[in-house]
Formats: structure tokens, C-alpha cells, sequence
């Protein structure tokens, strides 16, 4: 007897790992995919690890084989676009590889594994759920590279559904609000490391608001009640209900950022960053400093 399966991207830690777990214990064969994945799931049953760099197109390729020949036993039922990183900068100080990179994995890698993944889903009339954030409905200052590739990736979802409509796949989108996963050290770690390589007249502008942004964006996220478990139970609905809907909110603070992108205006949304930015000060300091040199 054959068992569905779902792809998870993303799955060594996090909400990805939390995902594939809650999935792997609810009767679903999962197969559980990152660039390093090796040993992460100690032999939990249900659960198949995949080594997959989805900005690698070889790599998907063998993942893509290795997942089609075992889809008369584990028929592929689902697929989670979950992999992602996050560069927190200024737009000012965002170099053009850092963007590359956010949008390769957020967005270009994503497209990729679905393609790879369709003609089974197809087969299957599985699902596809794609993972955004609440960045994906309002562009916040200094996530500027992670909000383009979120409302870059909503775009996708909403396109490929509606292309997907009368295939027999659905495809929905989950905005997780804050959480706190291993995703924050690396946020902090690449948002200090950015700061650290920029000097001159765009350090003087933005180290004392980019600093204080990056310290209150982890605790903030220490202090989320939505945890990694509600995710994970959502994904499980979207996989077991009849009919899923297009988009689901994780957390009230996703919900909220949705609620108010659709019911606040322009400058509305501008006044409530604009105690967070860079002082007429800091600007005009700046600028002196450069006049000088």
C-alpha cells in the first residue's frame, strides 16, 4: 500500500524541521531536504533525508530522481517551498551579490524546485505550499532584500495558482509571523557582518539606527508566542483539509501585517517606520564628513 509523501525544503532546522516532524508523525512519508541534512532527524520514522541546495540545479535534478523512483511507494503529495534566508541592510548598503543571493534562495531556487517537482504533483493532484512572512504584505525598512524576495514570491503563488487552477494541484501560501529559530543568529550575524564591511558616509548615516533595528528584531522575535509547533500544525492542515484555502496567517502578528497592508494607507504605513530610521541629524552629519574629506 502506498503512502503519500511530501518534499519539505528547508527541513535541517527551524520551522522546516518542526514541519516534516509533525508531518512524519501524522502517517506521511517525508522527505526532508537542505544543503546539509546529513543525521538531523536521527532516524525518526517516516522520515527520508534529501541533501539539497535548491540555487543548484544538479543538485535538484538528483534530488528530483531520487524522490520520482520511490513515487510508486510514496506517491509525492506535497511540496513545501520552506528554504529561505535573510539579509537585514539598507538599501544604500545592499551590494548587489548580497540581493542575488537572497532572491537566488527565496525566489529562484524556489521556482526551480517546483518545476522539478510539478509533473509528479501533477500526477498526484498534490499540493504546493509556499512559505512567505508577513514581509510579504508590507516592505519594512533595513529587510528591504528579504521583503522584494517575499512579495516577489507571493507574486509566484498567486501566478502559479491560478495557472495551476485545473490541474488537480492546489497552491497556497503560509505567512509565519515572528518566531524564534536558528534563522536569528544568522540574521544577526549577517546584518553586524554587513555594517562591519561598509564605511564613510553610509556607515554614518545608518550604524546607529541599523544597530538598534537589528537588537530589537531578535528580541522581539525571543519574545514571539507563536512557536514553531503552531507552523507546523498549520502545514499540517493545509495538507489533510478538503479544500485549503489560498492563503493562511501563522501567529497575530502576521495576520495584523496582512489586516494592515490592506487598510492603511501609504503614509500611514511610512509614519509608524519613521521613528525607526535615520535622524535629518544623521543625514546631515553625514554629509558634512564628506564635505570634509
Amino acid at each position: 500500500m502506498s503512502k503519500k509523501s511530501v518534499l519539505v525544503t528547508g527541513a535541517s532546522s527551524g520551522l522546516g524541521h518542526a514541519a516534516a516532524l509533525m508531518l512524519a508523525r501524522n502517517g506521511f512519508h517525508v522527505f526532508a531536504a537542505a544543503r546539509e541534512i546529513r543525521g538531523v532527524f536521527n532516524g525518526q520514522a517516516n522520515v527520508e533525508e534529501v541533501r539539497l541546495d535548491i540555487t543548484d540545479e544538479a543538485s535538484v535534478a538528483q534530488a528530483l530522481e531520487k524522490i520520482a523512483a520511490k513515487n510508486t511507494a510514496y506517491p509525492l503529495w506535497g511540496l513545501i517551498n520552506n528554504a529561505g534566508i535573510c539579509v537585514p541592510s539598507p538599501l544604500e548598503m545592499l551590494s548587489p551579490q548580497e540581493l542575488r543571493r537572497q532572491l537566488d534562495t527565496n525566489v529562484i531556487g524556489q521556482l526551480q524546485v517546483t518545476q522539478a517537482m510539478l509533473p509528479l504533483l501533477r500526477e498526484n493532484c498534490g499540493r504546493i505550499i509556499n512559505i512567505t512572512s508577513g514581509l510579504g504584505s508590507i516592505a519594512v525598512p533595513y529587510l528591504g532584500a528579504y521583503s522584494i524576495a517575499q512579495f516577489a514570491k507571493m507574486a509566484f503563488t498567486d501566478a502559479l495558482r491560478r495557472e495551476l487552477a485545473n490541474s488537480g494541484v492546489t497552491v497556497s501560501v503560509v505567512q509565519p509571523g515572528a518566531i524564534y529559530t536558528p534563522i536569528w543568529d544568522k540574521f544577526l550575524a549577517t546584518g553586524q557582518e554587513i555594517m562591519n564591511q561598509v564605511s564613510g558616509e553610509a556607515r554614518q548615516i545608518y550604524a546607529r539606527s541599523f544597530t538598534e533595528f537589528l537588537k530589537q528584531s531578535e528580541a522581539l522575535a525571543r519574545a514571539a508566542t507563536t512557536s514553531e509547533a503552531d507552523f507546523a500544525e498549520v502545514i499540517l492542515d493545509v495538507l489533510t483539509t478538503a479544500q485549503p484555502l489560498a492563503q493562511y496567517s501563522v501567529g497575530n502578528d502576521a495576520q495584523s501585517f496582512v489586516d494592515m497592508a490592506k487598510s492603511a494607507t501609504t503614509a500611514e504605513l511610512d509614519a509608524m517606520f519613521a521613528a525607526q530610521m535615520p535622524t535629518g541629524t544623521d543625514f546631515g552629519s553625514a554629509q558634512k564628513i564628506g564635505q570634509a574629506s
